[in-house]
């Protein structure tokens, strides 16, 4: 029995058409299947200093709600560059975390980014933060909060450590000086810690789970590095995590290369703990641009995973660009499933999805 460590709850799933992209232009998009029934979705943009939401019955008609939680204020920590929001229901309340500058930066940096959690009686916020402060403050800029609630009661988070001021030596990094592409190269690693149960903060010191390859024969190395070996830009990115579990495994999907360029995609690592060590899987990546077989879209990542409302189809939502839309991102909502140990993502598709996906036996 597959467990999506989100929330959510039972019912009959509803016909499922949407024509991607679906009409909704966000970043970073997260979907919470909220006890109420209803679909709520979050993500990066269309709220100044803050976050809208998106409501849904059937995961294809969405209705805005306008914003649901705003920051850049005097009692808020958090003073610009609002992103990446996912939503957890818990005992009847809802927890929103997310990344934003810290107003506490004595040295001036550019990227001061800190994880925090507001708290609402709704998923349609009001979200007021919890604290007057981020969650915890490793030393360095982290965004992409995910939380995990495990079997066992205890809960994890997971996040990105930013490629900022973070160079690093690699066998990549050796051939961009050499071919005169860059002089060093940044990268963001994915790390994991406990959280404490009231998310008041972390337990222990966080784990390095996931970062980009060092050696160029590694299998992970070609798609990882395309943004540095097409001269695009000088980091290597592994982030947005998102952690869901079946049986005994984790399945930890993550996102590559540059948020802004055409080669954004998705690949998964496994492992038998929360905290790791995770294994790349060997068919990654599982979603990436699909120009080279005729379609327009790019720039495909930052997911989550949702699910219908009987509990038996798995969706992957995600943003990514098509050439009607340039620049801005969009949403995408596309079936995927873990068979036999192994997660495929059945996107992107461009077209209008079958009815009832979760009516017959998978």
């Amino acid at each position: 029995m597959l467990a999506l460590l989100m929330g959510g709850c039972g019912g009959n799933s509803r016909t499922f058409e949407p024509s991607n992209p679906i009409d909704v232009a966000l970043g970073d998009p997260y979907v919470l299947l909220a006890s109420d029934g209803r679909y709520y979705m979050y993500g990066t943009g269309g709220v100044k200093d803050g976050f809208g939401c998106y409501v849904s019955d059937d995961l294809a008609h969405w209705e805005y709600l306008g914003a649901v939680y705003r920051g850049n204020h005097a009692g808020s920590w958090a003073v610009s560059s609002f992103w990446a929001p996912e939503v957890y229901e818990r005992n009847g309340r809802y927890y929103l975390f997310f990344s934003a500058d810290w107003r506490v930066n004595p040295d001036a940096e550019a990227e001061n980014f800190r994880i925090g959690v507001a708290v609402s009686d709704s998923p349609a916020g009001p979200f007021v933060e919890m604290s007057d402060g981020p969650l915890f403050d490793p030393g360095y800029p982290t965004i992409d909060a995910n939380v995990l609630f495990d079997d066992d009661g205890r809960c994890y988070l997971y996040y990105s450590r930013c490629c900022y001021k973070h160079p690093v030596e690699s066998e990549i990094a050796e051939w961009a000086r050499s071919r005169g592409l860059f002089d060093t190269i940044e990268e963001s690693w994915i790390y994991g810690v406990e959280l404490e149960p009231d998310f008041s903060g972390v337990r222990g010191e966080p784990v390095l789970l996931l970062r980009p390859p060092v050696r160029m024969d590694d299998a992970q190395s070609e798609w990882e590095s395309r943004s540095v070996t097409s001269g695009e830009v000088n980091r290597r990115w592994t982030e947005g995590s998102f952690l869901l579990k079946e049986g005994d495994t984790y399945y930890m999907m993550y996102s590559a290369n540059f948020f802004g360029g055409a080669n954004y995609a998705v690949g998964y690592a496994t492992s038998q703990s929360p905290l790791g060590p995770f294994r790349k899987a060997a068919e990654n990546p599982v979603l990436q641009r699909n120009t080279a077989s005729g379609g327009s879209v790019t720039g495909t990542g930052h997911n989550s995973v949702t699910r219908s409302k009987d509990g038996r189809q798995l969706f992957c939502v995600y943003h990514g660009r098509t050439a009607a839309t340039g620049d801005e991102r969009v949403v995408f909502i596309d079936r995927m499933s873990i068979r036999d140990g192994r997660l495929t993502v059945d996107g992107p598709t461009e077209r209008r999805q079958p009815s009832n996906p979760a009516s017959k036996d998978e």
